[in-house]
């Protein structure tokens, strides 16, 4: 159930592929790069493959065995290589899916008008090594996922409004409440305290007046007896 494996700076067993066998049947990618690998006799069949690392090697032809084992290759990388002419890379004309071939320091980069024979020959690719016939490069797929998460971080960003903007606020509200705070208890501390003094002014003068309501009662009860008293002593003597 492998869909990937690389193999990068493994060595192979005299210049052949060792280990891999038809179990791999599942094999998307494959990158063997730097294994001293002189042959593909060995490659096993790879119906599923698509893409295939085959740079920094010793393959100088043998290309043939690519079509008859990976007839589904897309991609195929074989820069570094000992690949000198023409009819060696004419072997990759039966891969039928291959849109991206790259073939950069391999020695048949030297030879004449190299470019516009190769897309002549191999009708079928868009891209070697890494550029279209119009020079235009060739789309990174990782370049162009990353650019598409920071595209929705962007968006993410834009929606949600510049970092810190709202935390500044917030803390200038938080700031601005607990100076409010302060103010209002030190305004209610002041008017309760004065509150109490009127309340307390209020009660004294309250019970002073009781105390003279008191008094003015008891001497009006002293001159109504005052002025029965003389008369209980007229009767008393008449009697």
């Amino acid at each position: 159930e492998v869909t990937e494996l690389v193999l990068d700076n493994c060595r192979s067993s005299n210049g052949e592929i060792e280990g891999l066998n038809d179990s791999f049947k599942e094999l998307e990618f494959l990158s063997m790069a730097n294994v001293e690998l002189t042959s593909l006799a060995k490659l096993p069949t790879l119906s599923k493959l698509r893409k295939l690392e085959l740079s920094d090697n010793i393959i100088s032809g043998g290309l043939e065995v690519l079509a008859e084992r990976c007839p589904n290759l897309t991609y195929l990388n074989l820069s570094g290589n000992k690949i000198k002419d023409l009819g060696t890379v004419e072997a990759l004309q039966n891969l039928k899916n291959l849109k991206s071939l790259d073939l950069f320091n391999c020695e048949i980069t030297n030879l004449e008008d190299y470019r516009d024979s190769i897309f002549d020959l191999l009708q079928q690719i868009t891209y070697l090594d890494g550029f279209d016939q119009e020079d235009n490069e060739a789309p990174d797929s990782e370049d162009d996922d990353d650019e598409g998460d920071e595209d929705d971080d962007d968006e993410d960003e834009d929606e949600a409004g510049p970092p810190g903007e709202y935390e500044e606020e917030d803390d200038e509200d938080d700031g601005g409440s607990d100076l409010g705070e302060g103010e209002e208890e030190e305004e209610v501390g002041l008017s309760y305290l004065m509150k109490e003094e009127i309340q307390d002014e209020d009660d004294d003068d309250d019970y002073v007046e009781e105390g003279g309501d008191e008094e003015e009662e008891a001497e009006g009860i002293r001159g109504e007896k005052r002025k029965r008293d003389p008369e209980d002593e007229g009767e008393e003597e008449d009697d």
